[in-house]
């Protein structure tokens, strides 16, 4: 076959693919100009879904800032003047209720962002602080068996300390234990052991021996260390 032949050949084939080509596009171009319409609609609607997730996240923070600003407002005596402009509490009770409000408000506001999860556990230091002991048993829970690892460990040290101040003892020592088993960079393992070797001092005296004496060994020159040799000192 010639060469002529072969590039005519060629090229009447590239017609016939173009042609068809082009006619399937005009029989189905309502369905391509949807596609595309409906590709660009999706991309619109993910950045628009992440900068309101954005924004959201922001406002939540901002609102947590404010809550955190309550938590932390000085308490100040009868016939004690306050300083302008700023918020102060006559009791602690006063300020867990006051604070608890304000930390609500991230949790119902902004549901499914990190602040949110924070405020909750704030939400339970501060039904502690206004006396409310079930409802911040409850709200610690809560945090406690969320998926944040160092949130969880956080709240998981503030339900044992709740429990020890309701002398429940026997609830406190097992979260210790798996505290000590999972330390995070929020609760350390010396932090948690400290913790623990307290709750042993009056009954268990030895086993509160053991634990202040491995802090000191495993976490030489640290303040763990140093607290661990002083209720050491105490034990003798």
């Amino acid at each position: 076959m010639r060469s002529s032949t072969r590039h005519q050949l060629k090229e009447d084939q590239f017609r016939t693919t173009a042609k068809e080509t082009y006619s399937w596009a005009v029989e189905h171009r309502g369905k391509l100009v949807y596609g595309v319409v409906a590709g660009a609609a999706v991309l619109a609607i993910m950045a628009s879904g992440w900068f309101y997730l954005q924004q959201q996240d922001e406002a939540a923070g901002v609102a947590l800032g404010h809550a955190l600003q309550v938590y932390q407002a000085p308490l100040i005596s009868a016939g004690q003047p306050s300083a302008p402009e700023t918020t102060s509490f006559a009791t602690t009770a006063d300020r867990g209720k006051a604070a608890r409000a304000e930390f609500a408000k991230v949790t119902e506001k902004y549901a499914h962002t990190n602040s949110a999860e924070i405020a909750r556990y704030f939400m339970g230091l501060t039904d502690q602080d206004a006396g409310n002991t079930a409802a911040a048993e409850k709200e610690l829970k809560e945090v406690a068996e969320s998926g944040r690892s160092d949130l969880a460990a956080l709240a998981k040290f503030a339900l044992a300390a709740l429990y020890r101040t309701q002398g429940k003892d026997a609830q406190a020592v097992p979260i210790y234990k798996d505290l000590i088993e999972h330390p995070t960079d929020t609760i350390s393992k010396a932090q948690t052991q400290l913790a623990l070797a307290s709750v042993y001092e009056s009954k268990q005296p030895q086993d509160a021996r053991t634990l202040y004496q491995q802090v000191q060994k495993e976490n030489p020159d640290s303040p763990a260390a140093q607290i661990a040799s002083a209720r050491l000192a105490d034990l003798k």
